[in-house]
């Protein structure tokens, strides 16, 4: 053990220095997931509390800012898994949310993107982006369209979606998490991709430019 991870077991965890330091970018994490500001505060809390108790077994392998974050995705995790418990699954739940215009519904091509929704709308198939993830995270602008989009989802949808795409779980540990079986996972995801694909595409992508 080095010096300094024998100087760190010998400190004084201080949770308000953590708070000043690392407080807002917690509280952010922890929103953009749950999006709820209440359930972010108490995952923060609770988050803290455990750092307090677990601080003799950090001792400073790493970032105080990386293991607090980590302790913090647990949190969320074991959230999703508390909420999944109170509600059941409806199959149709984000149904509204599929846009069912937006595909052929009769012919050989079922089920494939139609090449025009309305006569004054244009093209709604997927159209290329022209940016690269990397860009879009330097965009604050996007990520307020992104969560403003998100946000009509239902809960469990938005929560599966999130587990996959922003937790980088897997499919097994999603069905765990939320209770459900791999079939549900796949209508909620497909669901939750095609709204938001659709509404980033006609907030963000579609919209005039500032200025015009």
């Amino acid at each position: 053990m080095s010096e300094a991870q024998q100087a760190l077991q010998h400190k004084s965890p201080d949770p308000s220095v953590w708070v000043d330091q690392y407080g807002d970018y917690l509280y952010k994490y922890a929103m953009f997931r749950l999006r709820d500001s209440s359930a972010a505060e108490d995952i923060v809390q609770e988050t803290l509390l455990a750092a307090l108790q677990a601080y003799e077994k950090f001792a400073g392998r790493g970032s105080e800012k990386t293991w607090l974050t980590g302790i913090l995705k647990h949190k969320v995790i074991d959230h999703f898994r508390r909420t999944s418990k109170e509600s059941k699954v409806e199959l149709d739940e984000g149904k509204e949310l599929e846009h069912p215009e937006m595909f052929m519904q009769t012919g050989e091509w079922v089920g494939h993107w139609a090449a025009i929704l309305e006569p004054d709308k244009g093209h709604i198939a997927p159209t290329e982006w022209n940016t690269s993830p990397a860009a879009l995270l330097e965009k604050n602008e996007f990520w307020l369209v992104f969560e403003s989009c998100l946000s009509p989802l239902p809960e469990r949808i938005a929560s599966a979606f999130t587990l996959r795409e922003v937790e980088g779980l897997t499919s097994e540990e999603i069905c765990d998490v939320l209770s459900i079986s791999v079939n549900n996972l796949w209508v909620m995801l497909h669901r939750a991709r095609t709204h938001l694909r659709y509404c980033i595409e006609l907030n963000w992508f579609r919209r005039e430019p500032a200025g015009r």
